[in-house]
């Protein structure tokens, strides 16, 4: 079936305004897994013939998915599926990666690669990291997924002595670089909250303007060298970040 045919049986349901019964096609579509998060629906037009309804009436419906949270309209590009993630809970006291959570989860994690190379640092980068003057940076920057749902943006730089082949990576940074022995022993974060850029709304599938979790971190190895900074932004409606606090004595 495709998305179209989901709209061809609309006049022959029973009861109530014509709006109201796309908008419950569309409901039912989304909870059986035939429209999936992130699929485009058909253009209005498309739909309205289909169905055999006026534009307006369509209009209407997907107005309200719209305000329900189930759609998301993307300026230039169309309306999308919107499927919520339930929500996760992250703990700030234990130093893990992002494939390592899911797996604690029982999730699936994977990864969209949107950047790998070897880069001329940036300043920050080239502080941070302690480089010289002549060494370059791995830059690796991914859409990360758990059971195939976006959830976070991450951006992660290390020193080319450290990871001087960035696209060996297939999945997991901490386990590629765990098989020559550099791995994190201690890392600071820093969490704050952001508005995503219409480019990052798109990537994770969440409507414009959506809010997200800025996490900050620079880790570091057991010689107390720093070993990456990165940047992650996560779904504010998928991840709640908890830390368990202590009174001093």
């Amino acid at each position: 079936m495709t998305n179209i045919d989901i709209f061809t049986q609309l006049p022959s349901l029973n009861g109530g305004p014509l709006y109201l019964k796309l908008k419950k096609r569309i409901e039912d579509a989304i909870s059986t897994g035939a429209l999936k998060h992130g699929d485009a629906l058909p253009s209005e037009r498309d739909i309205a013939d289909a169905a055999m309804i006026s534009r307006v009436t369509v209009r209407k419906a997907i107005d309200h998915l719209v305000d329900d949270g189930l759609l998301v309209r993307r300026h230039g590009s169309g309306t999308f599926v919107f499927k919520p993630m339930p929500r996760m809970q992250q703990p700030l006291t234990r130093l893990t990666s992002f494939s390592e959570d899911m797996e604690r989860r029982g999730m699936v994690g994977g990864s969209r690669w949107l950047e790998r190379a070897l880069c001329f640092p940036t300043p920050e980068e080239t502080m941070a990291l302690g480089l010289s003057g002549n060494a370059r940076v791995a830059r690796i920057r991914r859409l990360r997924t758990a059971n195939d749902m976006p959830i976070a943006l991450e951006r992660t730089s290390l020193a080319d002595d450290l990871l001087p082949n960035p696209e060996a990576i297939e999945n997991s940074l901490y386990a590629y670089l765990g098989q020559f022995g550099i791995r994190p022993v201690r890392a600071n974060q820093r969490i704050s909250a952001v508005v995503l850029r219409d480019d990052e709304t798109e990537l994770l599938g969440v409507p414009q303007g959506s809010a997200a979790l800025s996490v900050q971190r620079i880790a570091y190895l057991e010689t107390g060298r720093v070993m990456e900074i990165s940047r992650a932004l996560y779904r504010s409606d998928a991840y709640d970040l908890v830390a368990e606090l202590t009174i001093a004595r």
